[in-house]
């Protein structure tokens, strides 16, 4: 896992614009967009190019060695998310 989003993420989708691997889900046009709080990263099929990072308007994207202690568990949530698609 390269990048991780939190739960400041106002899922307005620039980030997914941006993501030349289309790794963050889900997109509106998604099933379970309006349940999920906020957009996230899949964690394998990121690149760490970092494109999302500066388009973020509310800067809800952290490299995964850079995010908040307070913020730690969105790390999990991140991999859940996409554990719970695979499933």
């Amino acid at each position: 896992m390269a990048y991780v989003i939190v739960d400041t993420c106002t899922k307005d989708e620039e980030c997914i614009q941006v993501c030349p691997v289309d790794c963050i889900h889900p997109r509106k046009d998604e099933a379970g967009f309006e349940e999920v709080p906020h957009l996230y990263v899949h964690p394998t099929d990121c690149i760490d190019c970092g494109a999302c990072v500066p388009v973020c308007p509310t800067s809800s994207i952290f490299p995964l060695d850079e995010v908040p202690e307070e913020q730690k568990q969105f790390i999990d949530a991140n991999a859940a998310y996409y554990q719970a698609r695979a499933s």
